[in-house]
């Protein structure tokens, strides 16, 4: 009888307090809810943090409760072979004649547009000079010039330098165009002609070095200098 009085009473209690533990779980989880915008921590023990989920051990430390980023899938594409529409660069475009007479006359590259005019003067350079010479063996300075307007300009002048001088219209060094002419006094008179470039730049016929490339400002052509001379007809 006392057996069954204990057992009774036992179970009075168990039901009494299981409703109050529910409720405070209840509110705990309200409580926890309410916090979520506000801190980091709002499930009792775990904290969630840039490096990851830690949670509170018994001693009041924390241990990660995950070790390891979890791991990124990549999916694999076949690659495809893709032609790009863009134009290649300008210096890839740009021929080889292009870049060695820009240097020679230190100008933009883009600047030299007659290519026709540098391919010739390419033939030609380094040709020895001969007096009265129209070859590759050996050319003079006014048979140069000549080879030169006709080839890149269509354009048919007298064989001396003087009748150059003469069939032209002479025009001042700050006027210059490419393709003018330019007279110099070398041995008296009308003695020298080149045609002129760019930049104060002539490709002659040297009597010394043959087909090359000066400037008006050297000291020794600036000097002979006489006037440009530019083909009308």
């Amino acid at each position: 009888m006392n057996k069954l009085i204990a057992f009774s009473t036992l179970l009075l209690l168990a039901f009494s307090v299981q409703p109050a533990t529910a409720q405070t779980s209840i509110n705990n989880i309200n409580s926890a809810a309410g916090r979520e915008n506000t801190a980091p921590n709002f499930i009792d023990g775990i904290s969630f943090t840039p490096d990851g989920i830690l949670q509170t051990t018994e001693s009041g430390g924390t241990k990660s409760v995950r070790s390891s980023a979890a791991p990124v899938i990549v999916k694999n594409v076949e690659k495809k072979t893709v032609v790009s529409e863009e134009p290649a660069s300008l210096i890839e475009r740009l021929s080889s004649i292009q870049v060695k007479y820009a240097m020679i006359l230190d100008v933009n590259v883009e600047s030299l547009k007659n290519l026709t005019l540098f391919g010739v003067i390419e033939n030609w350079l380094g040709t020895h000079y001969r007096m009265g010479g129209t070859t590759k063996k050996g050319i003079d300075c006014s048979a140069l010039t000549s080879t030169l307007l006709m080839a890149v300009y269509g354009f048919a002048v007298p064989r001396t330098a003087r009748q150059q001088y003469d069939g032209t219209e002479h025009i001042q060094k700050d006027n210059l165009k490419e393709g003018d002419l330019v007279f110099f006094n070398t041995h008296g008179g009308v003695s020298h002609v080149g045609l002129y470039l760019d930049n104060d730049y002539f490709v002659h016929a040297s009597s010394s070095e043959g087909v090359t490339i000066s400037s008006l400002n050297d000291h020794y052509y600036a000097k002979g200098f006489i006037c440009g001379g530019r083909v009308t007809d």
